[in-house]
């Protein structure tokens, strides 16, 4: 029998993120003025560029169309006590979703429709809040300065360029440490934290046509032998040295990470805490226990 979903109500950002995720935005944010120069400049043009992009380019979800997807971003920011943004529909062959919300105004999300296909409604559902977590984390200045700097680093004299790549790795970091506390937020939508590693596993090496046949315990699995190379200071380097260029931190350590918080006094402290009854009143239980 499934387990009935709790909604989270009074749930705040400060108590999920990530602490790499705080470590790497405080860092960032010795950088005086970056963002409200990106909101002041940037922001109302293209927060209006991309709105009007995606309803021209994409197809929007709501209660008439498409509204069993509608109906999983509505209860996954009930669970994380949020309101709803929009959500689009965008053809693509890549398996991708991003959000975009530069002032707050018209927040959007979008999920490609090979992710769609690729995935199970519930595992949709974790996608479409790990989305959500940026906007609870107010995430989005910093992922536009992410982007600007990589534009801008074809554009500037070669000193430039290596201020330019500077940033561009310290903003590629707090990337890395954001997307941890996105997960974080998929998992307290979904509670379930197979349901994540399900997707991160999908993602790492999944079709539709293999997605069936995947072993999601194989991949924990591998996920934990991944961790395991950190006890050795060669194994550490290596790993530092592969991920320093990407976006996302790779699937399998996120699935170490998840299926290790979920297993936490934290995680089951946070549910506890922010659980509703069946008349969808907060009961704040904040109960104590030894996990």
């Amino acid at each position: 029998m499934t387990a009935v979903k709790q909604n989270l109500i009074g749930l705040k950002a400060k108590e999920f993120r990530h602490p790499l995720d705080l470590e790497a935005t405080e860092a960032l944010q010795q950088f005086p003025g970056w963002d409200i120069a990106v909101r002041t400049l940037l922001g109302s043009v293209a927060e209006q560029f991309l709105y009007l992009e995606n309803v021209a380019g994409s197809v929007q979800v709501n209660e008439k169309q498409l509204p069993h997807l509608h109906k999983l971003l509505v209860e996954a920011c009930q669970r994380l006590d949020l309101e709803v943004p929009e959500l689009y529909i965008k053809q693509n062959p890549a398996p991708n979703a991003y959000t975009f919300a530069m002032r707050g105004k018209q927040p959007f999300i979008v999920l490609h429709t090979s992710l769609i296909d690729l995935l199970t409604p519930e595992e949709i559902q974790a996608v479409i809040a790990h989305e959500l977590g940026h906007l609870k984390c107010e995430h989005g200045v910093y992922l536009t300065l992410v982007n600007l700097f990589i534009l801008a680093t074809n554009l500037l004299p070669s000193w430039g360029v290596i201020l330019a790549q500077s940033l561009q790795e310290q903003m590629l970091a707090w990337i890395r440490c954001a997307e941890f506390s996105c997960d974080r937020a998929a998992l307290l939508a979904v509670q379930e934290p197979r349901v994540i590693m399900s997707v991160l596993m999908k993602l790492a090496g999944g079709s539709p046509n293999l997605a069936p046949q995947l072993d999601l315990d194989a991949f924990i699995e591998q996920a934990r032998a991944y961790d395991k190379m950190s006890e050795s200071q060669l194994g550490e380097l290596l790993k530092e040295a592969q991920t320093q260029q990407l976006s996302h931190p790779v699937p399998v350590l996120r699935a170490q990470a998840i299926d290790r918080w979920a297993s936490s006094w934290e995680y089951q402290n946070l549910l506890e805490t922010h659980q509703t009854n069946y008349n969808g009143q907060s009961e704040l239980q904040g109960k104590w226990r030894n996990w």
